[in-house]
């Protein structure tokens, strides 16, 4: 994926095996483990490029949904945010498993962004969805 897509949803959930069996019966995703990642379900929607993961409100993804953009540079594409009047809620993570790195920022009103800079160990197409996706499905 390029600099700038949407890569990766984090959907919160109460009851993780409800919405995993909502969320496949209106759009056919396919749901499985993320190996590493206890009680983070991974899906990636039809046109096998963009995904996401489904979890416990709280605990395994945040409370309120929040979509991820590719970048180049998470600490870049901070900066630049904060010059163009936003803010950082959380810096630069590793992910692990040399996947790659998050952070999470707001945008000049208030809203939130995941960032997503792939890693070494990420899939050809540079997202962990189609990575985690695929080794849950094989």
């Amino acid at each position: 994926m390029a600099h700038g897509d949407i890569t990766h949803v984090e959907i919160p959930a109460d009851d993780p095996e409800r919405a995993k069996a909502f969320y496949s019966g209106l759009f056919g995703w396919e749901l499985g483990d993320m190996p590493g990642f206890e009680g983070y379900y991974m899906w990636r929607a039809p046109n096998g490029i963009s995904g996401g993961a489904i979890g416990k409100r709280g605990e395994a993804v945040p409370d309120r949904m929040i979509e991820y953009v590719e970048v180049d540079s998470v600490d870049d594409t901070i900066a630049k945010a904060t010059e163009l009047g936003g803010s950082v809620d959380t810096g630069k993570t590793d992910i692990g498993q040399d996947m790659g790195w998050t952070a999470h920022i707001r945008d000049s009103e208030g809203n939130q962004i995941g960032l997503y800079q792939a890693g070494p160990a990420s899939s050809s197409s540079g997202t962990s969805t189609d990575e985690g996706a695929s080794a849950s499905t094989a």
